[in-house]
């Protein structure tokens, strides 16, 4: 594994970073989700991500619950706040009444002190950005969060915390966490600039584009297995699942085989690519899909490579 600063911040953490989302305390059953994460922890990924959303906490349980039995300072563990936890209107956002309480909520679903990153889990036009991150510098302070962030904010918005935080002496923001893949190239236009000027880095989510980078889904045959027939979890997936994204997949999995790689490492590798971002946040249902998608962290593309998939991109 290799490891890589999260922005301007002295944390380090793995280039491939596992996530909850979609998968643990909802479609992966307990101790298959456990094998996966103590399989992760062994090939050295310290980087965990969870939200209180995730199946209103069984997420958070689930993987905190696996990492118990490492030391506490080996891995670097998430949560987030905003999405709807109760039918409440102070049940969601980011007022500092509900960041505190998801904040203590995560951590006592967790058994944990403390996370090492808390995100603002989307922005939230009804509070005031101030507000949110004074909530956060006293948590920070307290103790109970080592690291800001936010995910899928805009770069205007972004620019708007940094600069309220400069204001009024808060902590700054170190991470955004967004979608990212070969498909869905939104932050290389504002946010990757804007982040990387204020040293915030990116972790992304969603780098094989819901599985549809791994090849699996090839004309208009979806296995029945899959995500993209849940309709639980397909929603992200569904406008993606059309003639051009197959015709790209085809063309980049000639590439893979070229290169004798496979399309997920070719997809990942090329997410790594970018220096603004430290982590690509993978999925993984079973400790085998682990083992493939970090093989990744050991290729380099070559600007003639880039090129070709610029070409099929475009």
């Amino acid at each position: 594994m290799k490891y890589r600063r999260l922005g301007n911040s002295g944390l380090k953490v793995s280039e491939i970073s596992l996530g909850s989302w979609l998968t643990y305390g909802k479609t992966v059953e307990d101790n298959t989700a456990e094998k996966t994460i103590h399989k992760a922890y062994e090939l050295g990924i310290n980087f965990f991500d969870s939200a209180n959303v995730y199946e209103r906490g069984e997420g958070e349980r689930v993987m905190a619950g696996a990492l118990k039995e490492y030391p506490r300072e080996s891995y670097v563990i998430t949560t987030k706040a905003f999405w709807p936890m109760g039918e409440g209107p102070n049940d969601r956002g980011l007022s500092r009444k509900h960041v505190m309480e998801q904040v203590n909520a995560s951590l006592k679903r967790m058994n944990l002190d403390y996370v090492d990153i808390f995100y603002c889990h989307r922005y939230d036009q009804e509070t005031p950005v101030e507000e949110t991150l004074r909530a956060i510098d006293d948590l920070i302070r307290q103790g109970k969060i080592l690291y800001a962030g936010v995910s899928e904010w805009s770069a205007a918005q972004i620019e708007e915390a940094v600069r309220v935080a400069d204001k009024f002496l808060l902590d700054r923001i170190v991470v955004n966490q967004p979608v990212y893949n070969m498909l869905n190239r939104y932050i290389e236009k504002e946010v990757i600039p804007v982040s990387s000027k204020h040293g915030i880095g990116q972790v992304v989510f969603s780098p094989l584009a819901q599985g549809i980078l791994t090849g699996k889904y090839k004309g208009n045959t979806i296995p029945e297995d899959s995500r993209a027939s849940n309709d639980e979890i397909n929603n992200f997936m569904k406008g993606m699942l059309n003639e051009t994204t197959f015709t790209k997949v085809e063309q980049l999995e000639k590439i893979a085989k070229e290169l004798e790689i496979t399309l997920p490492s070719l997809a990942l590798a090329w997410i790594l690519r970018q220096p603004n971002v430290a982590s690509a946040l993978i999925g993984a249902s079973r400790p085998s899909q682990v083992e493939e998608n970090i093989k990744a962290v050991e290729i380099e593309l070559t600007s003639e490579v880039i090129e070709k998939i610029e070409g099929i991109l475009a």
